[in-house]
């Protein structure tokens, strides 16, 4: 059989031009959001419900920041309210989201708009409706929404405790209903080409893997809110999804001949290095601090592995004669090392004998008192603005109901001057955030690791 040419060319035609047309008008494919580009000044806010309104997530970021970044100073604003669905963070989106005029928003919401209950469409749409308005209205101020997931239900610390159990089946389901509002999260932030952090996930993993030996355990104990370790992982999934450094810095030393040795660092400079028969000595210029918490949320760490995973302070120091070596920093004994050790590699971060851990646990000592204070206050004056518009909204929609409009003039009345309050309570954070940037910076230390016996 003899197949002419033009006739296969015309066909592998017909079937080309379709989809190169195609191609064409295609709109280009978003790209979720990779990393934070930080530069100095820039805003973040995080917008959330009763989760946020804690201060304890939002204050281990801020840690993180704090000495992540010591020369970067970034404006952290808290916007959580207890109790908030996505209809109440519109209410008082110009005031408390727009009004820092933030570069990126985290929205941690979800919990309380499934209304604890078995999954009901009519609610999930009520919560797609209200979050897709919350999106449009960051994207329309330029700010790069990151969605977040709602965190975990613990279904089982809900079965054990003493609170009324309600129906079985809500207790049972309700976790499964926020993993599905996450999911439908992470499909909005891919084809918008949002920010994404995934809470749901790492709070559940180390709850089951945690009740293979423990099965009473829980970081959740009212089934909802997590404790301090519980805001700790969720901190953890910002640094990891929000592609921020991980690695705090490291330092590779090979003492050579005659008193000198080669370098290697990574997060700051090594100055002064002396090399001696049985050990050597040089000063330390890092760049950061490392990421520490407060001692009550030193499980969270401890369950994610902060240190070596997100703030590793690493040193190697190869070719030393065989012993035991005691390193000390500023004059503090930090620790005792065989040459096979230090050859391996130690990890200073999680070491509270350090100077460097000690400044870092300062500033989280410090910043905990800020969020335990101003903060914490400020959330409680847009937790009474909650109330208000909600009464504002009932009573619009029963102008005829007395007891209504009642209750919306005791409310209107208890805001009044919030406006004052909120800027006093702001700068009051900003004062001791001041202290903070005064003892995060990094300073000069001096390693002194000697053989010992």
């Amino acid at each position: 059989m003899r197949i002419h040419i033009a006739t296969c060319v015309s066909c592998l035609l017909l079937f080309a031009l379709p989809a190169a047309a195609l191609a064409e008008e295609t709109t280009p494919l978003a790209k979720p959001l990779a990393r934070l580009e930080l530069t100095e000044g820039d805003s973040i806010v995080f917008l959330g419900d009763s989760i946020t309104h804690q201060c304890l997530y939002t204050q281990y970021m801020e840690d993180y920041f704090y000495t992540r970044y010591p020369k970067m100073r970034l404006k952290l604003h808290n916007a959580g309210v207890g109790g908030a669905v996505a209809w109440d963070a519109l209410q008082r989106f110009d005031e408390d989201v727009a009004a820092y005029q933030p570069k990126y928003v985290t929205i941690l919401l979800g919990m309380n708009d499934g209304r604890y209950r078995p999954y009901d469409e009519e609610i999930f749409q009520t919560y797609r409706h209200d979050m897709t308005e919350l999106l449009e209205k960051l994207k329309a101020i330029n700010a790069t929404a990151i969605p977040m997931t709602p965190t975990m239900f613990d279904a089982r610390a809900r079965r054990i405790s003493k609170r009324k159990k309600g129906d079985p089946d809500s207790v049972t389901l309700y976790n499964s209903v926020l993993a599905y509002y996450g999911t439908w999260l992470r499909d909005v932030a891919v084809e918008q080409g949002l920010g994404f952090v995934d809470m749901w996930s790492p709070l559940n993993n180390i709850t089951i893997q945690q009740r293979k030996t423990d099965p009473a355990f829980t970081m959740l104990p009212d089934a909802v809110h997590p404790g301090a370790p519980g805001h700790v992982i969720m901190a953890t999934a910002m640094v990891e999804d929000l592609g921020l450094p991980r690695q705090l810095s490291m330092i590779r030393i090979v003492p050579l001949a005659k008193g000198k040795g080669r370098v290697r660092a990574v997060g700051g400079t090594v100055s002064e290095l002396s090399v001696t028969d049985d050990g050597l000595e040089f000063t330390w210029l890092a760049d950061a601090l490392p990421w520490v918490v407060p001692e009550d949320a030193n499980l969270g760490a401890k369950l994610a592995r902060l240190g070596h995973r997100f703030s590793r302070e690493a040193l190697t120091i190869s070719g030393l004669t065989p012993g035991r070596y005691a390193l000390t920093i500023d004059g503090q004994e930090i620790g005792i090392y065989t040459n096979a050790m230090l050859a391996g590699r130690i990890e200073l971060e999680t070491n509270p004998k350090t100077p460097q851990y000690q400044q870092a646990l300062a500033v989280a000592e410090l910043n905990k008192e800020r969020n335990a204070g101003p903060v914490r206050s400020l959330r409680n004056e847009w937790g009474q603005f909650q109330r208000f518009a909600r009464a504002r909204r009932a009573a619009e929609a029963s102008p005829d109901n007395q007891n209504l409009q009642k209750q919306l003039t005791t409310l209107e009345a208890k805001i009044k001057g919030q406006d004052e309050r909120v800027s006093k309570l702001n700068q009051q954070a900003k004062e001791i955030e001041n202290k903070i940037f005064e003892i995060n910076q990094p300073q000069a230390r001096h390693y002194v690791l000697k053989l010992s016996w």
